[in-house]
């Protein structure tokens, strides 16, 4: 099982390797199949990555719950060949609605991240199965942070060179993939396909059955929105305001990557031990709000790179709420709550695209009535603000569930 543990590292690495390659050349891409300006750019590229996102919050269940029936080597195979014909024809496309339509068509086969930790959890023993999970979120990470630098260094080669480079990392992986990866669902672990557990809206259900937490999850939709501005419009932004190049935006990324890394890996475990959930995620928040505003008024580029440690800072909110709200439900309802913070998730990528690039075409178009381009992240500030106020003036707190307490 040693090769299958490194192809399902492999796989969620390039996953995230796809995704940071193209978001540096979208606006370029975007304008030399659509002919427009950089804010009619941003338009269509909030419209692509939210129908991406409306697919995968509609189909994720489903394509759980087909790798329940028929096995996790089918769904991840036939995932990473659809992917990599869906960047393929992204890089030959010559008209925005072909773009749209595989958009669509990657949002439903989006599977590997979710199937691949699946795999690891088959595969894992119960005392493995903690570190092997970190070996995914790892994996994920420094793919993150060296997908947009390779994808910016690529874009100097022209804006499609970087689909080409996806579309051949998923190929091959997905060959690897049929030489090495056995099936680890057995008839005995087979589950039948049920399409009540294959709802989407099955988790947001939840809420209703999770007593103390709607205040909580409201808090962690509204960061969520906020907290997508920065892949729904930064490449847009950065090269409308500060003249920057698909490599710069690449590294402007994978600087602000690594720095969330560093965060989440390094300073989440001691300022919560320091501080406690509640009073980190007051000041994570704090944080978000400060370096929105800041990011709006950024005249120049080396004011952002100076506010990149400050931004991955305020990332220690994230996992401050998410064990909040874990402590506050019985054990027996942990994956419960994790469904919900990920359909909580889902819609905040489905809502953020459309809002924070119709909001950036509005405030850049030629006719503007106020011109101002770092409106977006205003935006964001504000909704950083409301759901801090949200969060001090909600009252008591959740308390810490006992075992076999049902909320």
């Amino acid at each position: 099982m040693q090769l299958a543990r490194q192809f399902i590292l492999v796989t969620v690495a390039l996953d995230a390797i796809g995704i940071g390659l193209i978001m540096p050349v979208m606006p370029d891409l975007i304008r030399d199949v659509e002919a427009g300006s950089l804010p009619e750019a941003a338009l269509w590229g909030g419209i692509l990555t939210t129908a991406f996102a409306v697919m995968q919050f509609l189909f994720g269940p489903l394509v759980g719950n087909l790798s329940d029936r028929f096995g996790r080597r089918p769904v991840l195979l036939v995932s990473l060949f659809a992917m990599a014909l869906d960047y393929a024809v992204m890089a030959i496309a010559h008209s925005i609605w072909l773009l749209l339509l595989f958009r669509l068509v990657g949002g439903v086969t989006s599977a590997t991240h979710s199937t691949a930790t699946a795999y690891m959890a088959d595969i894992s023993s119960r005392d493995e199965k903690a570190g092997n999970f970190g070996l995914v979120s790892a994996a994920f990470g420094i793919g993150f942070v060296a997908g947009p630098a390779i994808g910016g260094f690529l874009g100097e080669f022209g804006a499609r060179a970087p689909f080409w480079a996806a579309a051949g990392l998923a190929f091959v992986n997905g060959m690897f993939g049929l030489l090495v990866l056995p099936e680890t669902v057995t008839d005995r672990t087979r589950r039948a396909f049920s399409w009540r557990r294959a709802n989407p809206l099955g988790a947001l259900t939840a809420i209703a059955r999770l007593a103390g937490l709607g205040r909580l999850v409201g808090v962690y939709f509204l960061y969520q929105i906020a907290f997508f501005v920065y892949p729904a419009v930064w490449a847009y932004s950065a090269e409308y305001r500060f003249g920057w190049s698909a490599g710069m935006v690449g590294l402007s990324f994978a600087a602000f990557g690594l720095a969330m890394a560093i965060v989440q890996g390094g300073l989440v475990r001691p300022v919560v031990r320091r501080l406690g959930e509640a009073r980190t995620t007051v000041l994570g928040l704090s944080l978000d709000t400060i370096v929105f505003v800041a990011f709006a008024w950024a005249g120049t580029g080396w004011q952002v790179f100076a506010l990149v440690p400050l931004a991955a800072l305020g990332g220690v909110s994230g996992p401050a709420m998410q064990a909040l709200m874990s402590q506050a439900v019985p054990d027996d309802q942990q994956g419960e709550l994790q469904g919900l913070l990920t359909s909580a998730g889902a819609l905040g990528m489905i809502i953020s695209p459309i809002l924070m690039t119709q909001t950036f075409f509005h405030f850049t178009r030629a006719d503007a009535p106020v011109h101002f381009p770092g409106a977006p992240f205003l935006l964001a500030g504000i909704l950083m603000l409301l759901a801090l106020g949200l969060f001090l003036g909600g009252g008591r707190r959740p308390r810490k569930a006992r075992a076999g307490a049902r909320a």
